[in-house]
């Protein structure tokens, strides 16, 4: 792997400053950009990780803090923080972490990438539809979508991951997505894991299963890869 240096950044927003983590290649190269969306526990220590991963690919990553500092360990205290996170603010905060990595002279070219999961694979959605700045988009397990016609008009490459026995995201609602995705022509993958669980991405919690983690991984990096180089 290569080697990373990550760190804590701020960056300019419309309503209030944002902040984050920036995983970047330390070989002095330039590199495509990924946004990487955290889940409803904050940027924790994983999604550090996950960065960090983005990175070790040859991608220059950046997490947003949308908590601002806060992050829960138990599932009342990430309940309490997305629901009092303010959506919109959130989704302009997130365009100003693209714009952010769109500025840095290690990112090249400028098309930008978006993964998240969770709470943030719903905000990946919102996020390409928000801006034609997303080239490539990979939103696991995200319930939430923009309206159709929202989602239907999202130009970025798309691939979605979502499991059979997410308790959380009935699979008629996987299918609705898709029926949308699919009438509107746009270039996507949606893949259900068998025996995979919400969340099942995450390696620090009971729900990981590491076959459907891989498999979504490395479709991920080659959308990243076909989509942004």
């Amino acid at each position: 792997m290569a080697d990373i240096d990550g760190r804590s950044v701020t960056f300019a927003a419309d309503r209030v400053e944002g902040s984050g983590w920036l995983a970047r290649p330390r070989d002095g190269a330039t590199h495509p950009g990924v946004i990487v969306i955290q889940e409803w526990w904050g940027l924790d220590a994983h999604i550090k990780d996950v960065a960090g991963r983005v990175a070790g690919e040859g991608f220059v990553a950046l997490a947003p803090d949308l908590y601002h500092g806060a992050f829960a360990t138990e599932p009342d205290e990430a309940r309490k923080l997305a629901m009092a996170m303010n959506r919109e603010r959130a989704i302009d905060e997130l365009a100003a972490a693209v714009r952010h990595l769109q500025s840095l002279d290690d990112v090249q070219p400028k098309r930008v990438g978006c993964m998240g999961f969770c709470m943030g694979g719903s905000l990946t959605y919102a996020l390409a539809a928000a801006t034609a700045d997303i080239a490539a988009a990979a939103p696991f397990y995200g319930g939430m979508t923009p309206p159709p016609e929202q989602l239907a008009g999202i130009e970025a490459e798309l691939f979605c991951a979502y499991g059979a026995d997410d308790g959380g995201i009935p699979l008629e609602r996987v299918r609705e997505i898709e029926e949308t995705l699919r009438a509107a022509n746009r270039r996507f993958e949606l893949k259900v894991y068998e025996g995979a669980p919400h969340s099942f991405f995450n390696d620090t919690r009971p729900s990981y299963r590491p076959e459907a983690a891989r498999d979504a991984w490395d479709k991920t990096i080659a959308l990243f890869r076909r989509a942004l180089v």
